[in-house]
């Protein structure tokens, strides 16, 4: 009997399915009717020594694809990297044994750390499509999680990935469990306790659900996408650095589920949990502090909820053997003027700078945090005064500056081309700010992907507007962003709520 050919020639499909891999075959192709294989099957395609398991999409028309030949999504092609003219042998993967433990968790199991593993292992090693993903993360979502099982997550998830040691230094480390625009701490608190002499090399993520994330203010400041020898140069030139964590392969599982949790839009106390705290443990972190901000409208909605995250933390980080501090902050309105990454920027450059329109929200809730955690490094008490010092002497300024330079250079942050303002329909007191709303419109304007849009915001809480004053200043490369933004915002009842004088 003659043996079935199973292999295809690989040519590039020139399309971007994200980070998911992605093999296009014709209806009419042998080796997909031979084996049976179906719109979204799971398709294991073998090229020299490499392998990628992809999800099959089926083209039923047109002439781009000939039925000899497998196109590859953008991701499928690094993945295997075939020289030109490269044969593929495509075949049925085995089935990934995450599968029945995503599936029980679904019903409600609790998983051990073993079978937690697995989950992660088989993820890294895309056995699992975004399907199967999709549906644990979801099973994980609300308090599906316990701290047990948190734990578990969180070790699993350490695990997996590479584990940086930094010898005998105290390493101290800072995040921010997000939810409120603006609020970006992280370059100036790094640059304060790397001016005072600690150790705090900060890995961040891009944004998940927000208009911008530290990774992404601190890119149009400087290179963050560093491997790992880089940020070990940069943190021992300079003591600290911000970079992205996703090329660090730092608890590289993270960056697989904020993948699936960004387009799903939510995210939860356990995933946040597991999240953070795995990649602090293996960033080498010894000390952290933990900004919680709380508000109607922020992640963290009262003060019941921040105390049971705040309990979650605390017992995950014993179990991994950090020292943490919490810090349950405000989280009624944004913080500072812009919203989205070089706005941001902006704002934490006039803040390191002292400049007379610095705003000082910021610069208040960045010398808290960092007086906090230099209390941690050893302080004792004096944190507070001495992360002032370090900013008003234009030390942290120094020291930032010099960090960027060390990651690949500094770069200012220039304007958005196109603006249109939002103004007040009527006077009044400013009573509340929606910060969903706001994150909304920035992202609609284009942040984070497009580094220039967001927001500015022109008016705060308790402030007095007349009708037609100016509230806030959307931001956009282009003009049909800004205009989408605009539309949104003019449907909305209003970020900004007003009080009528009676």
């Amino acid at each position: 009997m003659k043996t079935r050919d199973h292999r295809l020639r690989l040519i590039p499909a020139g399309i971007d399915t994200y980070s998911d891999p992605v093999v296009y075959m014709h209806a009419d192709c042998h080796v997909s009717q031979a084996e049976g294989f179906r719109a979204l099957t799971r398709v294991r395609i073998d090229c020299g020594r490499k392998w990628v398991i992809a999800t099959l999409n089926v083209v039923t028309g047109g002439g781009w694809l000939p039925p000899d030949a497998a196109a590859l999504s953008d991701a499928a092609w690094q993945a295997l990297q075939p020289a030109p003219g490269a044969m593929g042998r495509l075949s049925h993967p085995e089935p990934p044994a995450a599968a029945s433990f995503i599936r029980a968790k679904v019903y409600g199991e609790p998983l051990e750390q073993a079978k937690f593993s697995t989950i992660i292992e088989d993820a890294l090693a895309r056995r699992l499509s975004d399907l199967n993903l999709a549906a644990f993360v979801t099973a994980c979502a609300g308090d599906r999680l316990d701290i047990a099982e948190t734990i578990a997550l969180t070790k699993a998830m350490q695990a997996a990935g590479r584990n940086l040691s930094w010898g005998k230094k105290l390493v101290l480390d800072k995040h921010c469990v997000g939810g409120l625009p603006g609020n970006r701490t992280s370059p100036i608190v790094v640059a304060i306790a790397a001016a005072a002499g600690h150790t705090i090399p900060k890995t961040s993520s891009r944004a998940i659900t927000s208009p911008a994330g530290t990774a992404d203010v601190m890119a149009v400041m400087a290179p963050v996408g560093l491997d790992l020898t880089a940020m070990r140069r940069v943190v021992e030139a300079q003591g600290g650095c911000i970079v992205w964590g996703g090329g660090l392969q730092l608890s590289p599982a993270d960056d697989v589920m904020i993948r699936i949790e960004r387009p799903l839009d939510f995210d939860s106390d356990g995933q946040l949990a597991a999240s953070v705290l795995s990649k602090k443990a293996a960033a080498g972190a010894g000390r952290v502090i933990i900004d919680i901000p709380v508000g109607p409208t922020a992640k963290v909605r009262s003060q019941a909820a921040a105390a049971s995250l705040s309990a979650r933390l605390q017992a995950v980080a014993e179990a991994v053997g950090l020292e943490l501090k919490v810090h349950i902050s405000d989280g009624s309105q944004p913080v500072g003027h812009g919203i989205g990454p070089a706005l941001e920027a902006a704002d934490v450059l006039k803040v390191l700078r002292r400049t007379p329109d610095a705003p000082q929200d910021l610069r208040q809730r960045a010398l808290t945090l960092a007086g906090q955690l230099l209390d941690l490094g050893g302080a004792a008490g004096s944190g507070s005064a001495s992360a002032a010092e370090l900013l008003d002497s234009g030390a942290a300024e120094q020291r930032f500056l010099a960090i960027c330079e060390a990651q690949g250079g500094f770069t200012e942050p220039e304007p958005a081309a196109h603006r249109v303002l939002v103004t007040a329909a009527r006077g009044g007191t400013v009573t509340a700010i929606d910060n969903r709303l706001i994150a909304r419109i920035a992202k609609l304007a284009g942040a984070p992907q497009r580094a220039r849009a967001g927001v500015f915001l022109m008016t705060r809480l308790g402030n007095q507007v007349q009708g037609g004053e100016p509230l806030f200043e959307i931001h956009a490369e282009t003009p049909g962003e800004l205009s989408y933004a605009q539309d949104y915002a003019a449907r909305q009842p209003g970020p900004f709520s007003i009080s009528v004088p009676s």
